[in-house]
């Protein structure tokens, strides 16, 4: 398993220096000044690559570009419409200019309007720690009383319609205009950044559209961009949707096993695969985290470990960011599966059997408080989460070793 670290460019309070000393050995990150639609040239890349290889005093930094998170895929082509065509030969152009630059891995997601959603990006748990959360009740407030949504009752029942009223007379505005800004005003790693009149456009534009097809148009999507990555050696990997269950009226198509399933059987190129995410397919209580590995690991192109805590049972439903080795997912097991997917690829002799995999998301503890990089991505956190699921992967390996 190859140890990466998610960066945002030269702008990220976490640096390429902590990185290095955090002991990672590749970097995730993406071109998030380039526009939707837009080529990610050769010449943009190849700056991206030289911020990376280089610490602050000129030294090289023993890091590479390793995974591309995320080549983002436009609303025009997953609703098949506007300038779909165009931007799909952009998307082409641009795995060709990242293949030139030695980059083979792309992560990817298809998950309607919103990137990832949050109600709080501080949530303090028992220890102090803080932490992203996602609370249905706060949701249902901003979806019912302040985005305003057409219909948004009768995606909850009257129980958390009454919940949700009570929520929303007790903002302030300042509180209002935060829980806004927390789910759609962008969010590290988002493709755009939207405002309420953007989103409530584009849950008209997706009106229309339901999971069959939107299954469709990721299907034939994939069917058009996965030969050419597959011609140049690349990976594709969809990231599963986040939170895992329709929001906001939204079609929701990667959010279980079946789900993907689907998409692989449809489109069974090797170079179309899956990111597999443990926070956000872990916070369904029915996803089943090894056995996926074990039965899908062979289209398991990337590896995003972190874990969360479900406040409840029911799906859709309220949780929040945990330690690694905290929350609802057995971290242990799913190692173990990847580290037996890894085993079963070397005896096949693929080139691609160390699977990477970052420490995703993480508590701010100590001094991530007064740094305040982007939400979620703290440095110590992130470097405590990584020193775990380090001590996981040695232990294990070293078991196996000596069965």
């Amino acid at each position: 398993m190859r140890e990466t670290w998610r960066w945002f460019g030269p702008k990220d309070l976490v640096s390429i220096d902590d990185v290095r000393e955090a002991g990672a050995a590749g970097i995730v990150t993406a071109l998030h000044h380039v526009p939707t639609g837009q080529v990610w040239s050769r010449e943009a890349i190849a700056t991206r690559k030289a911020e990376i290889a280089q610490r602050r005093d000129g030294r090289p930094s023993m890091l590479d570009w390793a995974v591309v998170e995320s080549l983002p895929v436009s609303e025009d082509i997953k609703t098949r419409s506007g300038a779909w065509r165009t931007h799909v030969d952009t998307y082409i152009q641009s795995l060709r200019n990242l293949a030139t630059e030695g980059i083979e891995t792309v992560c990817y997601n298809f998950m309607p309007v919103l990137d990832w959603t949050r109600t709080d990006l501080a949530y303090e748990v028992e220890s102090g720690a803080t932490c992203m959360r996602f609370d249905l009740a706060d949701f249902a407030a901003f979806d019912l009383y302040i985005l305003e949504r057409e219909d948004a009752e009768l995606d909850f029942d009257a129980e958390l319609r009454a919940e949700a009223r009570r929520r929303f007379d007790a903002m302030s505005a300042d509180d209002r205009e935060a829980m806004a800004r927390n789910v759609v005003f962008g969010l590290p790693g988002a493709a755009e950044s939207f405002s309420l009149a953007d989103v409530r456009a584009l849950l008209r534009d997706y009106a229309q559209i339901g999971p069959d097809a939107l299954r469709q148009n990721l299907a034939a999507f994939l069917s058009v961009v996965a030969p050419v990555a597959e011609d140049l050696g690349m990976r594709l990997c969809c990231h599963p949707d986040d939170p895992p269950f329709p929001l906001l009226g939204l079609p929701r198509i990667m959010s279980t096993e079946d789900d993907y399933a689907r998409i692989m059987d449809a489109v069974p190129s090797p170079a179309s695969g899956i990111t597999l995410c443990t926070g956000s397919l872990g916070a369904r209580g029915d996803n089943d985290l090894p056995g996926m590995i074990d039965r899908l690991g062979d289209r398991i192109h990337f590896l995003h470990l972190r874990n969360v805590s479900r406040e409840g049972r029911i799906i859709p439903g309220s949780f929040h960011e945990a330690e690694h080795l905290g929350g609802d997912t057995d971290m242990v097991a799913v190692v173990a599966s990847v580290l037996r997917e890894e085993e079963r690829r070397r005896q096949a002799g693929r080139a691609d059997a160390s699977i990477p995999f970052r420490p995703d998301h993480g508590q701010d503890i100590l001094d991530d408080k007064s740094r305040k990089a982007q939400p979620g991505y703290p440095a110590i956190g992130r470097l405590k989460g990584l020193a775990e699921l380090r001590g996981v992967i040695a232990a294990l390996s070293r078991e196996r070793t000596h069965a």
